[in-house]
């Protein structure tokens, strides 16, 4: 039973993964500790977790909207690709033990952190790379790309933005919007197969959606005045601490 105190952590913890969504990323490191603290079995939390975070991604494709403009063929190729991902990941979540996922979590934590740490050096490849290979070679890297996301998600977007820039000739900012809108449709198609198909802690997802919401809009506010780097770096090591606590047995 989730209790009026450990709703208002989930929400304090979701206002820091959508402040962090939007100056760095990775904010889902903050949430879900938090979901298992609370005495939420792990897969059942990654579920509540992936749910609860899903306005947040409507924000940015809304704040990216113009970025997207005559990328409509982009969108038409890829989302599918991302959505269905998605959805082959959230099956095989649901299919996966708490016990497993749990020995899963070190692994995963420290692959999103390593995905956080190369972000800057992904995106200046990205800026100085002239040749792409076609948008056709980035289906089947966005597509596992997208089965991760709906296994666990961390650092998704990250991902996403390594796979479309590598083969798609266009600036960084608009390959940025195209990884946001990315993002939502592996995110919305994950979230709505564990709607139906798995558990969900609904109170906790309410109070988190409404945290990542307060969070997504001060980071908006906030993106020009706060360093990205230091952020990330915090959010890498928050990961590598959660990461050796799941190792150790700890949570």
């Amino acid at each position: 039973m989730i209790s009026a105190l450990d709703l208002a952590l989930l929400f304090l913890a979701a206002i820091g993964a959508g402040l962090f969504n939007a100056l760095a990323g990775g904010g889902s490191i903050f949430t879900f500790p938090v979901l298992i603290a609370v005495g939420v079995p792990p897969v059942t939390a990654n579920v509540t977790n992936t749910i609860a975070l899903c306005p947040g991604y409507f924000g940015g494709v809304i704040a990216q909207r113009n970025d997207l403009a005559n990328q409509e063929g982009r969108m038409f190729a890829l989302l599918p690709v991302a959505a269905g991902g998605g959805i082959v990941g959230a099956w095989l979540l649901t299919r996966t033990s708490d016990e497993a996922f749990r020995g899963l979590v070190p692994y995963l934590v420290l692959g999103a952190c390593l995905l956080l740490a190369l972000q800057d050096r992904i995106r200046a490849l990205l800026q100085r790379r002239v040749a792409r290979i076609g948008l056709a070679w980035a289906i089947g890297p966005v597509f596992l790309a997208a089965i991760y996301g709906g296994f666990f998600g961390v650092a998704l977007s990250v991902m996403f933005l390594a796979m479309v820039g590598l083969a798609i000739d266009d600036s960084l900012t608009r390959l940025n919007a195209l990884k946001q809108a990315m993002s939502l449709a592996c995110n919305i198609a994950a979230a709505l197969y564990f709607a139906i198909g798995a558990t969900v802690v609904w109170s906790a997802a309410g109070a988190m959606a409404a945290g990542a919401l307060l969070g997504g809009w001060a980071g908006g506010r906030l993106a020009s005045k706060v360093q990205a780097g230091t952020l990330r770096a915090v959010v890498i090591a928050i990961g590598l601490i959660i990461a050796a606590m799941f190792a150790l047995g700890w949570t």
